[in-house]
């Protein structure tokens, strides 16, 4: 049963209840509201929802911290923002980029993801990059700028801003490629048509691509394609590589084109695919040959480039294909009787995979060697440009500069330590299973 306040006389004479003249008391706690908060939190948490309610929408540019995957919350900065369908004024989902991370995590997030007490006042960024400039030492600003411009380094800064604003949404967020499904890094310009379709199916074999999952059904139910169109030069195992004549095969070259570009930040998109070949790396079992991954060449090159993109597919990823496909490049090179490189800019996992090929090439010769070996002969033996095996080489400080002339310097017990720390080669190519004709001796 609930309790009765019992009236007590205070010094006016008027009467209340024990309740009241508790309340009255120094000590005792403050009113209650309705729903029985204090009422100074109350004040408190309608004095939040108002400043809260004034931030919204949040404006293109605001920082804030977002929680991602991993349950905490990282700075990230607004990159454009749509109206939630069915929603009220305010409602938006935000595409933001996460500022301690690679562009390839970019994504659209809901409103509640978001900590708006951490909101920081949008401030022009000219003056901000002003200011913020002024504050760093001349090194501090050379590595922001070299992280600013990665796998951009051929644009001027006028292109970079126009590639950053005309790509800085992801317009594709996942495609179905056999059996995988895989969450896309990067926009890639399909056709218009496809401009409201968040997820793609492609066909595994042709690369043929569709807006529904039954139109890919369908397809699969006519498409005779059980390999990449083109001729195979190679298998080993499992592995089969197909090459590709853009010329011969333009739609399928055109299709590879888009698919790889929502992986690749610095591509270029050729629609011409007729002055390239494309190499095309598969796992083969008894429903077909799979891609993995492929790497694409220009039929002539005049600065001697023997790859133009590189592309492992992320269900494929860390398994030594990356290295493969760059050992395989290479072995072409040698099969032409020249020597090559990659078509700068590379991405940033392809440096990456590049530096730790040509350190293990070069250290495993260096190690088996006796006596003197110039550049031109390390050259020579492994088809890689001579100023890509310098680079190299002064990166692990095997190299001094002498009376006018660069001298290797192959301590054994340095060379083992490198070799320690390059890690495990990947896959290797077994070149007697290589049967290919070059290009020229082809036409």
């Amino acid at each position: 049963m609930g309790s009765i306040d019992t009236p007590t006389i205070t010094e006016n004479g008027t009467t209340q209840s024990h309740t009241a003249a508790a309340a009255a008391d120094g000590d005792q706690k403050p009113l209650a509201s309705s729903n029985g908060a204090p009422a100074e939190m109350t004040l408190e948490l309608e004095a939040t929802k108002k400043r809260r309610a004034s931030m919204l929408p949040l404006e293109v540019g605001t920082r804030v911290m977002c929680r991602w995957r991993d349950g905490k919350y990282h700075p990230v900065k607004v990159i454009e923002r749509r109206k939630v369908h069915y929603g009220g004024p305010n409602d938006y989902e935000y595409y933001v980029h996460y500022t301690e991370f690679n562009r390839r995590l970019d994504e659209w997030v809901k409103l509640e993801q978001l900590d708006l007490d951490s909101v920081e006042t949008v401030v022009d960024e000219k003056v901000e990059d002003k200011v913020t400039s002024l504050k760093m030492t001349r090194h501090q600003k050379r590595k922001i700028d070299e992280t600013h411009v990665e796998g951009h380094e051929e644009l001027d800064a006028a292109s970079l801003r126009e590639h950053e604003e005309f790509t800085k949404v992801k317009n594709i967020a996942t495609i179905e490629l056999g059996r995988y499904e895989i969450e896309t890094w990067y926009f890639s310009p399909f056709p218009p048509e496809y401009n409201d379709s968040l997820k793609l199916y492609f066909c595994e074999f042709c690369l043929n691509f569709m807006k529904r999952k039954e139109q890919l059904q369908r397809h699969m139910r006519k498409c005779d394609l059980k390999h990449p169109p083109g001729d195979e030069i190679y298998r080993s195992g499992t592995l089969s590589m197909f090459e590709v004549d853009g010329k011969k095969n333009k739609v399928y070259g055109q299709n590879l084109c888009y698919l790889a570009k929502l992986f690749l930040d610095h591509k270029t998109l050729y629609y011409d695919v007729d002055l390239f070949l494309f190499y095309v790396l598969c796992e083969c079992d008894d429903r077909g040959c799979h891609m993995v991954g492929y790497f694409s060449k220009e039929k002539h090159s005049e600065e001697s480039y023997n790859l133009a993109c590189i592309l492992t597919l992320p269900p494929y990823q860390r398994k030594g294909y990356g290295k493969f496909l760059i050992a395989f490049s290479y072995e072409l090179s040698k099969k032409e009787g020249k020597v090559g490189t990659p078509e700068r800019p590379l991405s940033d996992l392809g440096l990456l995979s590049y530096r730790g090929y040509w350190t293990r090439v070069l250290l495993d010769i260096l190690k088996k060697h006796k006596g003197n070996i110039s550049i031109k002969e390390l050259s020579d033996m492994t088809a890689i440009k001579a100023e890509d095996i310098l680079t190299t080489l002064q990166s692990l400080e095997l190299i001094q500069y002498r009376k006018g002339q660069h001298v290797i310097c192959a301590d054994p017990k340095v060379l083992e330590r490198h070799l320690k720390a390059a890690g495990r080669g990947g896959l290797e190519v077994d070149v007697s299973k290589l049967i290919w004709t070059p290009y020229k001796e082809q036409s």
